[in-house]
């Protein structure tokens, strides 16, 4: 048996950004949950529902020891801050779109 939970209800994020790359660190806040978000929170994952955001490659990086994970993606920004008319040019919105995915928890 498994339950079907938003990841904001199990994490919370911040996000960042350099240039044209955006960075959103999940943070996971009860250790039992990581080995989920670590197995369903992937960089295809998000490619896939998000792809038309964001162009280029997807890394993932894994913290354990803070019950993380570090999304960086990258040509996401439409240039960045200085060159980009979208109106979240440092992509702030990111950390809640991919805090909506939803996460499957074992009973």
């Amino acid at each position: 048996m498994s339950r079907t939970v938003q990841l904001r209800d199990i994490a919370h994020a911040r996000a960042g950004d350099k240039g044209n790359r955006s960075n959103v660190a999940v943070f996971v806040r009860n250790a039992a949950h990581y080995p989920a978000v670590l197995a369903q929170i992937t960089p295809e994952r998000i490619k896939a529902a998000f792809g038309d955001l964001f162009r280029g490659p997807i890394v993932r990086h894994e913290l354990p020891h803070l019950l993380a994970i570090n999304v960086v993606m990258d040509d996401a920004l439409e240039g960045g801050v200085n060159s980009s008319l979208n109106l979240d040019s440092h992509g702030k919105s990111f950390s809640y779109l991919i805090l909506g995915l939803a996460v499957d928890l074992p009973d």
